[in-house]
This record gives structure tokens, C-alpha cells and sequence, in this order.
């Protein structure tokens, strides 16, 4: 085989590869860095629009009994504080459900 036949298929062999050379090193930290950190605010948004839904549904809730009760003098605090808090643990774990549900689903 000719010297030149084998320079031609080394340099052919070479330049020819489908692979491209990895991006530098800094860029991929940035890259990680990036979706670390947009998962992490993600995470947040989720968090913050599900603490507003349950704020928004125990207001409803609490505007539908005082409309409810009307002009009546509110006399059993302790009995609605319970009655709220309970609710409100069901209502937190259903959406701690959904969440973990989603989150599920997502990965």
C-alpha cells in the first residue's frame, strides 16, 4: 500500500467521525447549575399555587358559613377552630397527594 493511501484514510477516519467533541467543562456546570436550579423553582411555584388554593378554599369555606350563621353571635370558637383545623389537615393531605401524584407522573 502507497504511503499516501494510508495518510488519506487516517485523515479520512479522523475528519470523518460523527462525534463531536464534548462542551467545555465550565458550560456544563452552567447547564447543570441552570436546571437545578430551575427544578428547585418549579418546585416553589408548585408549593406557592397549592398554598393558595387551600387559602382560597378555606376562605370560601369560612365566607359560606358566616353566611350561613348570618348575624348570630359566633359562641363556639373552640368547636369551629377544631372543625377548621381539621379540614384543614384533610385538605392538606389530599393536596399533599395530588403533589406527590404529579410529581410521580412527571418522573
Amino acid at each position: 500500500m502507497p504511503l499516501w493511501v494510508f495518510f488519506f484514510v487516517i485523515l479520512t477516519l479522523s475528519s470523518s467521525s460523527h462525534c463531536s467533541p464534548p462542551p467545555p467543562l465550565t458550560l456544563r456546570m452552567r447547564r447543570y447549575a441552570d436546571a437545578i436550579f430551575t427544578n428547585s423553582y418549579r418546585k416553589v411555584l408548585g408549593q406557592l399555587s397549592a398554598r393558595k388554593l387551600l387559602q382560597d378554599i378555606m376562605s370560601r369555606q369560612q365566607g359560606e358559613r358566616n353566611q350561613e350563621r348570618g348575624a348570630r353571635a359566633r359562641t363556639g370558637r373552640q368547636v369551629d377552630s377544631v372543625w377548621a383545623e381539621q379540614k384543614q389537615m384533610e385538605l392538606e393531605s389530599i393536596l399533599v397527594a395530588l403533589l406527590q401524584k404529579h410529581r410521580n407522573s412527571q418522573g
